[in-house]
């Protein structure tokens, strides 16, 4: 019987970790909004990059855009509330960025108001 064994596969080192609590992306000043539905619960989705370049804000950008498409596929077209968690890895000179985007979907009749940013993306100023 002869055994082979697995060649030895380098695992991922964590480099750098960010995540940001659930924040309320409408206050009072959004008063006239028509709240039609609000989900039962957070949505999350997970997206994994293997990148070159670490430009960390366009990839939270683009997840929660992902989650935004995702969410209206069930009718919804905003999000009340909003959390992220960005874990960064490496591997020898290979970088991999995985990025957890949640929030609370609602449906929204009429007007939506202009999309804000993530929120606090200033915490990946410094990142690595």
């Amino acid at each position: 019987m002869v055994f082979h064994c697995r060649r030895k596969e380098i695992p991922w080192e964590v480099v750098d970790s960010r995540a940001i609590e659930p924040v309320h992306m409408y206050y009072d000043e959004d008063k006239d909004l028509d709240i039609v539905s609000v989900g039962d619960a957070d949505t999350c989705g997970t997206y994994v990059f293997n990148v070159e370049q670490l430009k960390t804000d366009d990839l939270v950008v683009f997840a929660r855009q992902q989650l935004l498409k995702e969410v209206g596929k069930k009718g919804f077209n905003v999000l009340l509330s909003e959390s992220w968690d960005l874990t960064i890895y490496r591997r020898g000179k290979h970088h991999r960025v995985q990025v957890s985007y949640s929030g609370r979907p609602a449906r929204i009749d009429g007007d939506l108001p202009p999309l804000r940013p993530p929120p606090f993306m200033q915490v990946l100023q410094d990142a690595v």
